[in-house]
């Protein structure tokens, strides 16, 4: 009876402890495959794998993606399937990079943006780099700011006084506040602005707070840079100063051509192949 029982404890315990030698696992349907296959080249790609260039293969050397930030966006799919927001494939950040690239060949960098002291760094360098390489040929500056920094705006505005070539400046879009400043700071007779961009002008703006101590050092500190901003628009647009300071109490706005008039550029560029007709809605 022990053997019996034996032998029929074995038998039921066997197929549990081992497959048998000529069993098979059952076949797997197609699409639970093609979705294990997508899965593992979905984690691939946000990980770092096989066909992307991530910061440790380039460990070490300098890359233009290190200094720029695109904004990310939904129509990447294979970073928002695995639930992770890292920014653009590297394609499209080669592809973004190969265009920043190929203008800066050609002496065209950009202000845009807010100015504040990481893109002022950036720009700085790059003027630096093009005088450099040639102290007698042109650059060109693309201004597409709001404004920003005052500190940061005059390290761009000193490097493009300090640096050897001429620099022409080009507004595209808004030109507000600081970024107004730098537009008017291009080389005279070499300041433009396309037909439908805006130009601001305003006094610094700020606040403080701490001890009346301290609020009369911030005070000063801002006064000093009124005095200086509006020092040298007086200088740019040969306006009067008198006049800056009463343009300057409020935010002024200018059209391109009404920019030109004050003196912040010299010049509107018009395409005549390509001009504007008006809609018939505004005729």
């Amino acid at each position: 009876m022990a053997t019996a029982t034996a032998a029929s404890s074995s038998s039921l315990t066997a197929p549990l402890l081992r497959p048998k030698a000529n069993s098979t696992p059952a076949p797997r349907s197609l699409p639970f495959l093609r979705n294990r296959r997508c899965a593992r080249a979905v984690t691939a790609a946000v990980s770092g794998g096989a066909g992307t260039y991530g910061a440790a293969q380039r460990r070490g050397i300098w890359s233009i993606r290190d200094d720029l930030a695109v904004p990310r966006s939904p129509y990447f799919p294979v970073e928002y399937a695995a639930g992770q927001e890292r920014g653009p494939s590297p394609m499209v950040m080669e592809r973004f990079q190969s265009v920043v690239s190929q203008l800066f060949q050609h002496r065209i960098i950009r202000c845009g943006g807010p100015v504040e002291d990481d893109m002022a760094n950036i720009i700085v360098a790059q003027l630096l780099y093009l005088d450099a390489i040639d102290p007698n040929k042109d650059i060109i500056m693309y201004v597409n700011s709001p404004g920003g920094s005052v500190t940061a705006g005059m390290a761009i505005f000193d490097t493009m006084k300090h640096i050897r070539p001429d620099v022409s400046t080009v507004c595209i879009g808004l030109a507000a506040s600081m970024g107004a400043f730098l537009l008017s700071a291009g080389t005279k007779g070499k300041r433009y602005s396309l037909p439908n961009s805006r130009i601001m002008i305003h006094q610094p703006l700020g606040g403080a707070q701490g001890q009346e101590t301290d609020l009369e050092i911030q005070a000063n500190e801002m006064l000093h840079h009124k005095a200086n901003l509006n020092g040298y628009l007086s200088y740019h647009t040969g306006q009067p100063l008198d006049k800056i300071n009463v343009d300057t109490d409020r935010d002024f706005f200018m059209s391109a051509k009404e920019a030109k008039e004050y003196g912040l550029i010299d010049g509107v560029i018009m395409n005549p192949l390509k001009a504007l007709q008006p809609l018939p809605a505004s005729s």
